[in-house]
C-alpha cells in the first residue's frame, strides 16, 4: 500500500492544509485494495460474454440437429412429381406418405352444379318481381324463397337465398342485354347437384324459369388400377399423406376399340432437397462454434488473452465437439445384459454377414469356458476379420455386444442372426444405421475442426439408402440421438451443461467479489467521515498557532518586559 504524505508548510505560517484533497488521497490508497477484485470482475465478465456467446451457438446448433433427430423433422419431408403435369398436379406430400410410384389415369373431372334463371331485359330491370323459388342441393330438403317487398329485385332474391343458408351462392350477372340470377352450388360433384323450380316473374307477364348450366358429377379416375371417385378435382388421401389436383382427363390415345387413356406417372419422392439444404445449415453453424472457440486461443487486438485462453471449459468444448463428430455410430447391438449379470456364463452363438462377404458364424461353446461372455465374444467376432468391429458399450443400467461395419453405406450393411442367450434370455440382434459416420454422408473434418460438406456425396447416399440416414440420426443410441445429447450437455440450456455451471461459478465469484467490495466501501466509508473530522481538528489547530504564539509573546513581554513596545 501506498503512502500519502501531508505537507504543512511553515507550522507558524497560519494557512494550514487542503483538508479534502489529502482525505481524497488517503481514500485512494484505501481503495487500493479493491483493485484486484475490481481486475477479476472484468476477467470474469468477459468469460461470461464469451460463454453466453457460445451458449447461443450451441443453442442454434441444437435447433439444427433437432430437425434430423425429430421424427416429424426435415427426414420425413416428400416431395411429388408427375409425368404429365396438365393432367394431374401434386399439391402436397404430408411427412406420412411413402415415397414409390404410382399409375393415375383421369377419366373424367368433376364438376359443380350450376345454372341461371331466364334474362331480364335492360328495358325492363326496374319492374318488380313475384312469385318463389325452390332449391334443392343433392338429396337434401327443398328450400322455398317467396318473395316480397323487400326482395323482388334480382339483386333481392339473390341475397334472400345467400342469407338463407341453403348450400348454394347467388348472383346477379349483367350484360349489355340484361340481368340474370346466377346459381352455383356451394358443394362439388354430385351430392352437390342443384334441383331448382322457379315460379318467378317479370311483372306478371315474363316468368323467370330456371336453365340448368353444368351438372355435379363426381371425377372418375383409376389409382394403380382401381377406380375411384371423388367429389372434388382436388383428392386427398386416396394415396396415404398426398394430395394431388385433377386438371384434365387423361389424353386418349389410339382410335376405336383400340382407344385407351394415357396414365399419368405420379412420383412420391424423399426431400432430398431439404435435407442437402438443413445439412448445409448444420454445417455451417458448427463451423461458426468451431471458430468461436478457436478465436479463444490467442490474444485479443490490444495483445491481451482472450477471456477463456487456457481455461478447462474451453479445453472440454474442444474435445466433446470433435469426439461426437467422429463418433462412427453402431450398426446394431445385441439386448443389453443387466449389470447384476454382466459376469455371466454365455451360450449359443451368432452369424455375421458384412456386406457381401461371407457368414461368419461364432459358437461360444467353442470357445474356453473363461471367454464364453461377452468380452470374449467380442474378441473372438473381432479375430476373424469379416469386416466387423466388435466392442463392449457399458452404461449404468448394463452392458451390450455392439457391431459396426468397417464400410459405411449399403455396401457394409450388416445380417446378424443371434442364439446367444444369458440364461433362459436370448440376447436379439438390434439392427441400426448401415450409415455408420459422417463421411458416409459427405461430412468431412479439416484441420482446424471446422466441417465440409459434400453435396452430391450427400445425394447419392440419400439415393441409395434413405432409411439408412433416417436410422443414423434416429435410432436409439445413433448418432444424431448421441450429438444431440452432447450439445444438450454443453450448452447454457441444460442447467447442468458444461457452459451453464461455467456461468454459475462465475455469478458465485462475482456475487462473493462484489460483497468483499461493498463491504470494503463501507468501511472506507467511515473511515473518510472519521479522517475528515480528525484532519479539520488538526487544520485548525495549524491555523491558530500564529495567534497562539503572538499572545504567548505577549504575555512573556508583559511578565519579563523583555520585546516589550517603546511608549513614546
Amino acid at each position: 500500500m501506498g503512502t500519502v504524505g501531508i505537507s504543512f508548510g511553515s507550522p507558524t505560517a497560519g494557512t494550514g492544509f487542503d483538508v479534502s484533497n489529502t482525505v481524497s488521497q488517503i481514500v485512494a490508497n484505501l481503495q487500493n485494495v479493491e483493485s484486484p477484485w475490481k481486475s477479476q470482475l472484468g476477467v470474469l465478465s468477459g468469460q461470461d460474454a464469451a460463454i453466453s456467446s457460445l451458449g447461443s451457438l450451441l443453442s442454434t446448433l441444437s435447433n439444427d440437429i433437432g430437425q434430423f433427430t425429430d421424427f416429424d423433422g426435415v427426414l420425413s419431408g416428400k416431395q411429388g412429381s408427375s409425368s404429365d403435369p396438365g393432367v394431374l398436379a401434386i399439391t402436397s406430400a404430408s411427412t406420412s406418405a411413402v415415397a414409390g410410384t404410382h399409375t393415375i389415369v383421369v377419366n373424367s373431372l368433376a364438376a359443380i352444379s350450376s345454372g341461371y334463371l331466364d334474362e331480364i331485359p335492360t328495358a325492363d330491370a326496374s319492374a318488380a318481381l313475384s312469385g318463389s323459388i325452390s332449391i334443392r342441393v343433392g338429396s337434401g330438403t327443398a328450400q322455398t324463397i317467396t318473395l316480397d317487398s323487400g326482395d323482388n329485385t334480382l339483386a333481392g332474391v339473390a341475397s334472400a337465398i345467400n342469407a338463407a343458408g341453403i348450400g348454394v351462392t347467388a348472383s346477379v350477372l349483367t350484360d349489355t342485354t340484361g340481368s340474370r340470377l346466377s346459381l352455383v352450388s356451394a358443394t362439388s360433384g354430385t351430392a352437390g347437384d342443384l334441383s331448382v323450380t322457379s315460379s318467378i316473374s317479370d311483372g306478371g307477364t315474363n316468368p323467370l324459369g330456371y336453365n340448368p348450366a353444368t351438372a355435379g358429377a363426381d371425377a372418375s379416375l383409376s389409382v394403380d388400377g382401381v377406380t375411384i371417385t371423388s367429389a372434388s378435382n382436388t383428392v386427398a388421401n386416396v394415396i396415404p399423406g398426398v394430395t394431388f389436383e385433377l386438371l384434365a382427363p387423361s389424353p386418349i390415345t389410339g382410335t376405336g376399340a383400340t382407344a385407351t387413356p394415357e396414365p399419368v406417372q405420379m412420383q412420391v419422392i424423399n426431400y432430398n432437397t431439404g435435407v442437402v439444404s438443413s445439412m448445409t445449415q448444420l454445417v455451417s453453424d458448427y463451423n461458426a462454434v468451431v471458430s468461436a472457440i478457436n478465436s479463444q486461443e490467442g490474444n485479443t487486438s490490444s495483445g491481451t488473452p482472450e477471456p477463456l485462453f487456457g481455461t478447462p471449459t474451453l479445453t472440454l468444448l474442444q474435445e466433446q465437439l470433435l469426439g461426437s463428430i467422429n463418433t462412427t455410430s453402431p450398426s446394431g447391438y445385441l439386448d443389453e445384459i443387466p449389470s447384476a449379470n454382466t459376469s455371466d456364463t454365455l451360450t449359443g452363438s451368432i452369424t455375421i454377414t458384412a456386406g457381401s462377404s461371407s457368414p461368419a458364424t461364432i459358437d461360444l461353446s467353442s470357445l474356453p469356458t473363461a471367454d464364453q461372455n461377452l468380452n470374449g465374444l467380442v474378441s473372438a467376432i473381432n479375430s476373424t476379420n469379416i469386416g466387423v468391429t466388435a466392442s463392449v458399450l457399458t452404461d449404468s443400467t448394463g452392458s451390450r455386444l455392439s457391431l459396426v461395419s468397417d464400410v459405411s453405406g449399403a455396401a457394409g450393411k450388416l445380417t446378424v442372426t443371434s442364439s446367444i442367450a444369458d440364461g433362459a434370455t436370448t440376447l436379439n440382434y438390434n439392427p441400426q444405421s448401415d450409415v455408420n459416420s459422417l463421411t458416409a454422408l459427405g461430412v468431412t473434418v479439416n484441420n482446424d475442426g471446422t466441417l465440409s460438406l459434400d453435396s452430391d456425396t450427400l445425394n447419392n447416399e440419400l439415393n441409395m439408402d434413405y432409411s439408412g440416414v433416417v436410422s443414423f440420426f434416429q435410432n436409439s443410441d445413433s448418432w444424431g440421438t448421441e450429438f444431440s445429447n452432447t450439445l444438450n450437455n454443453l450448452g447454457t440450456s441444460n442447467i447442468n451443461g458444461t457452459l451453464a455451471l461455467a456461468l454459475s461459478s462465475d455469478s458465485s465469484i462475482e456475487s462473493s467479489l462484489n460483497t468483499d467490495i461493498s463491504n470494503e466501501d463501507l468501511v472506507i466509508s467511515t473511515e473518510q467521515v472519521s479522517l475528515t473530522l480528525e484532519l479539520t481538528s488538526a487544520n485548525e489547530i495549524l491555523q491558530s498557532i500564529p495567534s497562539n504564539l503572538n499572545n504567548v509573546s505577549e504575555l512573556y513581554s508583559a511578565i519579563t518586559g523583555y520585546n516589550a513596545p517603546t511608549l513614546g
